[in-house]
């Protein structure tokens, strides 16, 4: 038997394995250290302008989010209502009075006497024995809306409104007491229904909403008559639907609500309970501990603002050294505390930051003048309220310039930080572009100088065949001799 010997074949080596075998240089190292020099400056300088432009990018991106969220703060503060005078009410065991959005109260004064409060009608029927399951009987329930005369729980008068009457179909499904009660408030027809249950067996009680027009009457076909509310019905009415009665300075009127928001212009009476003959004051009072408060909170966040666009455009380190849009965003706001916040305003009463106590420091942050700024809340609290009214004064100021100073994008035209970011972020694009283009010219210089330097391995390996041979002619020439 004769044995075959496998032979595995000597791969052909790859140039870069082959490099340096003729001249005993290592090319491959050489290579990549020529082409690595060739392009340490441009790669630098390059890597310097990314990390620029990432932070002007990343700056301008803190800037706008910081005087955002403080312009948005301030708006929602000055908007909640908690700034501006607010009602006050000397017995709020009687009613309680609340501010509008947008009211005016300064100066209210009034008395209001509640002799009234509005209700809803509330009926109950007959008893039945057999409880919430008692099956009453299928046909149509008919409701009907309007005013009613009411005499020890029996209706004796009614009087139906403008309303078309609500039909409320029962089927064998929902016959019986229970089901009769779900039917009705399935319909959301104005009244709602219950079961009110003893030992002694249950009973079906409709309620409506408040006003004396709320009134009604329920009739129902065949054995649904059980249920019958109104003149000469078994059905008992237990409140009787009235009208709040509420007297202003003397002067009475009529609400179908006990929350009246009509009888004082901007704000809203919530009535507790009747108490006729007494009056409860209506007045006024300035939030002074919420607006110092405020100007605090106001100092402190403006200060940490201020701080972040000083610190991007200081002349040496700040990434937004140069930016136009930043150097004008720490300039307005520098000037903000001397702006005219109150259109109109005379000299002679506080109509700006600094006339309320707070100071200008030599950094150019904002400090609080507690005894100023208390005073001033004394001697003239309307017309710091108009500082901080919604929608005006330092509000309206502060989104003005939060506005300009982000700028916008409008037809192509971009304007404040907006456009410095898209200047930065297309400065960025195209050094993305000069990097890919580095890579590319990086690995194109490698495989040039590889095939020429393995054209050279080759030459002085030949050159080096060459002198071996002559050197054993010319030991073999000797040796002869």
């Amino acid at each position: 038997m004769t044995t075959t010997t496998a032979t595995t074949a000597t791969p052909t080596p790859s140039i870069a394995t082959t490099l340096g075998t003729g001249s005993g240089i290592d090319i491959t190292a050489l290579v990549n250290s020529l082409v690595t020099n060739a392009f340490t400056n441009k790669n630098a300088m390059l890597t310097q302008k990314n990390d620029a432009l990432t932070a002007q990018i990343s700056q301008i991106s803190t800037i706008k989010s910081n005087i955002s969220d403080f312009s948005a703060a301030l708006t929602s503060l000055t908007g909640s209502g908690s700034l501006s005078t607010q009602p006050t009410s000397s017995n709020t065991g009687i009613l309680n009075i609340t501010r509008l959005p947008g009211a005016d109260l300064s100066g209210l004064s009034a008395t209001v006497e509640v002799r009234q409060l509005a209700q809803g009608q509330v009926t109950s029927s007959q008893l039945f024995s057999g409880g919430s399951a008692t099956t009453i009987g299928t046909g149509t329930l008919t409701l009907s809306f309007g005013t009613a005369t009411v005499t020890d729980g029996a209706m004796t008068d009614f009087t139906q409104g403008p309303a078309a009457s609500i039909d409320i179909t029962i089927g064998s499904g929902n016959s019986s007491l229970k089901g009769i009660a779900d039917a009705i408030n399935a319909k959301k027809a104005g009244v709602t229904a219950s079961i009110l249950s003893d030992n002694n067996g249950a009973r079906l009680v409709l309620k409506s909403a408040t006003g004396a027009s709320q009134a009604f009457t329920l009739s129902g076909t065949g054995d649904l008559s059980a249920l019958n509310v109104g003149v000469g019905a078994s059905a008992s009415v237990n409140q009787v639907a009235q009208d709040a009665r509420v007297a202003m300075d003397g002067v009475e009127a009529k609400y179908p609500t006990n929350s009246i928001s009509g009888l004082i212009p901007g704000a809203r009476l919530d009535l507790v309970a009747a108490q006729v003959g007494t009056k409860v004051a209506i007045g006024a009072a300035t939030p002074t501990a919420a607006i110092s408060q405020a100007v605090t909170n106001f100092v402190d966040t403006y200060n940490q603002v201020l701080k972040s666009v000083q610190d991007a455009t200081d002349p040496i380190t700040g990434p937004l050294r140069t930016d136009p849009a930043a150097k004008d965003l720490l300039r307005q706001l520098k000037s903000l505390s001397l702006a005219e916040l109150v259109p109109g305003a005379t000299d002679d009463v506080p109509h700006k930051l600094a006339d309320i106590g707070i100071k200008t420091n030599r950094d150019g942050t904002l400090s609080v003048d507690s005894t100023r700024l208390s005073k001033v809340l004394s001697t003239y609290p309307d017309d710091v309220e108009a500082i901080f009214a919604e929608g005006a004064g330092i509000s309206k100021a502060l989104s003005s310039l939060v506005a300009t100073a982000i700028g916008s994008s409008t037809a192509g035209k971009e304007t404040g930080l907006t456009s410095s970011n898209k200047t930065y972020t297309k400065q960025l694009d195209k050094l993305a572009e000069q990097q890919d283009k580095i890579v590319s010219d990086t690995a194109n210089m490698r495989e040039r100088m590889t095939q020429q330097f393995a054209a050279m391995d080759a030459k002085v390996a030949a050159y080096k065949s060459t002198q071996s041979f002559l050197t054993q002619q010319i030991a073999a020439w000797n040796s002869s001799s």
